[in-house]
């Protein structure tokens, strides 16, 4: 009886779902933009993959994501129940603000997905197409405001290469930028810029409503059920992707990195998580380890590069 006891339960606790532990992600921006929006996504995945029983998401934004990334490194340190989310918008703004917090200061885990960038107007603008707005920008570079995300993201580096390609002094740029991705919408579309710059992602739903007029992308080629040029096609020739990563908290053991890194590896195959990079138009630039670290640093070389060139680190 004894033994027929312990068997069974034994064999209840195998039959259990087995679920890492509870995790708690913060998304270092405002609610609504993609920082915000790929939070909430790992949340659904992770949950309904049941890879963790339970996770919660903090809103911490400002200064391009390093109050946020601050905050982690300081009060998540030693905590595998931690962890963040991030991306080249990050990169951009620890140059740009100088920012004594840098990714050196948290475990990268993964590369999760990259996404173009998306040049639009409001629908009642009277600039119809890229050549309009390059032909504005050319004419008076002050006159031409654009919304984005943080300064020294990937928003502002793409009108920095804009006005480069079209052989203004990116220096000269009127940006705007905002903390979060609903400012800039409510800001775009209350035409109190001139043109906004930001993920697809964030623009889709408005555009398809007919409430802002989609310019052009930031890829190579269109993209598929995207009706629009790419810069390069409308004459500019520009090509920037955006993406985003999770990293844990500093201070971990190997054998802790490990099990988050396995965890992810299991979000990348589910089904929940493809379902959703469908959904969202998400590129799958899933990259892990090594390699990521690697691939990291490479563009963190590259981002001040760019910054420098465009005026906006010395």
């Amino acid at each position: 009886m004894k033994h027929t006891f312990i068997a069974t339960i034994i064999a209840a606790a195998i039959a259990l779902p087995a679920y890492a532990a509870d995790y708690t992600i913060i998304a270092p921006a405002a609610p609504g933009g993609g920082w915000d929006q790929t939070a909430r996504s790992l949340q659904t995945a992770l949950q309904q993959e049941k890879i963790s029983g339970n996770v919660q998401v903090q809103n911490v934004p400002g200064a391009g994501g390093t109050i946020g990334l601050a905050q982690f490194s300081s009060q998540a340190a030693g905590n595998p129940n931690s962890l963040i989310v991030g991306g080249y918008v990050m990169v951009g703004a620890i140059l740009t603000n100088k920012s004594p917090v840098t990714l050196k200061d948290v475990t990268p885990i993964a590369r999760l997905t990259g996404e173009y960038e998306a040049v639009v107007v409001p629908a009642s603008s009277d600039i119809k197409t890229m050549a309009d707005l390059v032909a504005a920008l050319k004419k008076d570079p002050g006159s031409v405001s654009w919304g984005g995300g943080s300064a020294g993201g990937t928003d502002h580096i793409t009108v920095g290469l804009i006005a480069k390609a079209a052989g203004v002094d990116p220096t000269k740029i009127n940006y705007v930028a905002f903390s979060g991705g609903g400012e800039a919408l409510a800001a775009i579309l209350g035409s109190q810029v001139t043109a906004g710059v930001s993920s697809y992602s964030e623009f889709e739903s408005q555009v398809k409503a007919g409430t802002l007029r989609l310019l052009a992308v930031s890829s190579d080629k269109r993209i598929d059920g995207v009706d629009a040029p790419t810069l390069k096609e409308a004459g500019t020739d520009v090509s920037i992707q955006n993406w985003r990563m999770v990293a844990a908290a500093p201070g971990l053991s190997a054998e802790q990195v490990a099990a988050i890194t396995s965890d992810f590896e299991k979000l990348h195959g589910s089904a929940t998580w493809q379902e959703i990079l469908k959904t969202k138009g998400w590129a799958d630039t899933y990259l892990s380890g090594d390699a990521f670290k690697a691939q990291l640093e490479k563009d963190v070389a590259a981002t001040e590069g760019i910054l420098k060139e465009i005026g906006l680190v010395q």
